[in-house]
């Protein structure tokens, strides 16, 4: 079979995707089809026909909304290692030292390889392998610490307040990144879930929703009710989203019953409807929750079902309005996948949370309930993120060090803190014999 034909018959394969059977009398594929052999053909400098089918698919999905995209059989696994939050390396989090430009260990990940190994937060890589770690970019030092796990990878570490380097062999292993956080690290690197102050409020902070979110945030909720928190932040600041499936699961830790989101396919009739499934929720307290304009996608699904179901009262700025579902559809011959918008969700209300691209006022995204906003500009938002960064760092001693130096107020938090206290005085804890007569733990 000529190099064309086989060209031929790939590009008839992608079109499929979009027009099923009737691809072979759909004008604008043998269009398409012609075109690109012209362009192999007769093109001033060789062109490869891979590159030219990729590029068609690019444009074609480019044309449709900014969430839709091509992801080619190369960027595939890295595409995969960002949903899933998970990757082949050593477990450290790293940054560039604003004074040196050295790579600096901003924090190990609890129990990674990098920390069995002893590599602690403020120490310098110098040298990643063989290669020299002066004016890399961090882009290219994940790279390098990114790979198969149970390879070996060499590291020259300055340790914090030591003179001389030390080569360390680490073994990569397959790292999940933590998607649930608390406020603060204990000792042993496990997340303390209460902010500090008597009230015992719990505060848990989802970056993202992939398959493990599910687990981290009931085993999170379950240490908050051993621990008789009284209120509950939860933190969806910077969430893109991610898996929906996952905040479904979120919503049902919080609401018994009704419905918690329902999609809508191009028709516009509602397709599938999910509901809570009765459970009782573990931690059943006054519940606040932080949105910011980066809040989106599956963060906005649980934000605006507790809005709407009145679980929790929303606080800080308008989320970003990402009201759509992207499938990943796979190509054949493993050519890559379609990520493809097919479904708009809608919250329990029947508002749609999508903001269109003319939209400027209107019920789109979730807005903070009333006087919950906090209008935050772009410099407080980066110093707010800096903190965050800072007091999640792991070291045995770094709760104490973030205690005695606070560098920042987080406002939007502090706002929810204020209505859960008050929130807490209206509901005076159940103790004692009543707690033992509702079959409640006793303290």
């Amino acid at each position: 079979m000529s190099r064309r034909n086989l060209f031929l018959l790939v590009l008839v394969a992608v079109v499929a995707v979009f027009c099923q059977q009737r691809v072979q009398k759909h004008p604008y594929g043998r269009m398409a089809a012609e075109a690109m052999a012209i362009i192999e053909n007769r093109y001033l400098e060789p062109v490869r026909a891979q590159s030219l089918f990729e590029g068609a698919l690019d444009g074609m999905m480019s044309r449709l909304d900014e969430n839709s995209a091509y992801v080619t059989a190369a960027e595939l696994p890295e595409f995969q290692r960002i949903v899933d939050q998970q990757y082949g390396g050593v477990g450290i989090v790293l940054t560039l030292d604003p004074r040196s430009r050295q790579l600096t260990v901003l924090s190990p990940l609890a129990g990674s390889p990098a920390y069995r190994a002893g590599i602690r937060a403020g120490d310098k890589i110098l040298r990643i392998n063989k290669q020299s770690t002066q004016g890399v970019s961090l882009q290219d030092a994940v790279t390098w610490l990114s790979g198969k796990p149970g390879d070996t990878v060499t590291l020259m570490v300055l340790h914090r307040y030591e003179d001389k380097p030390v080569e360390i062999r680490v073994v990569r292993e397959t790292i999940q990144v933590p998607t649930v956080s608390g406020d603060a690290h204990h000792a042993d690197g496990s997340w303390n879930f209460l902010l500090p102050g008597p009230d015992r409020i719990g505060y848990i902070r989802i970056s993202s929703f992939t398959e493990t979110t599910s687990d981290e945030l009931e085993k999170a909720l379950a240490w908050l009710a051993k621990q008789h928190a009284r209120g509950l932040v939860l933190d969806l600041r910077d969430n893109p989203g991610g898996y929906i499936a996952a905040a479904i699961d979120a919503c049902r830790m919080f609401v018994a019953s009704g419905v918690i989101v329902t999609t809508r396919r191009r028709d516009g009739r509602v397709s599938e409807i999910y509901e809570a499934d009765g459970r009782r929720p573990t931690l059943d307290v006054p519940m606040a929750v932080l949105v910011n304009q980066q809040t989106a996608s599956a963060g906005e699904i649980v934000a605006a079902c507790l809005q709407d179901h009145h679980r929790a009262a929303i606080f800080g700025q308008r989320s970003f309005g990402k009201g759509t579902i992207q499938e990943m559809i796979p190509l054949a011959d493993g050519a890559g996948i379609l990520k493809l918008t097919t479904a708009s969700y809608w919250r329990p209300s029947g508002k749609n949370i999508h903001r269109e691209s003319t939209a400027k006022n209107g019920d789109w995204g979730v807005l903070p309930d009333k006087g919950c906003e906090t209008p935050i500009g772009d410099d407080e938002q980066n110093r707010w993120r800096q903190w965050r960064a800072e007091r999640d760092v792991f070291s045995e001693n770094a709760a104490q060090e973030t205690a005695a130096n606070p560098k920042f107020v987080d406002r939007p938090l502090a706002a929810a803190v204020k209505y859960l206290e008050q929130k807490i005085v209206a509901k005076p804890e159940i103790t004692g014999e009543k707690r033992k007569a509702l079959g409640r733990p006793t303290k």
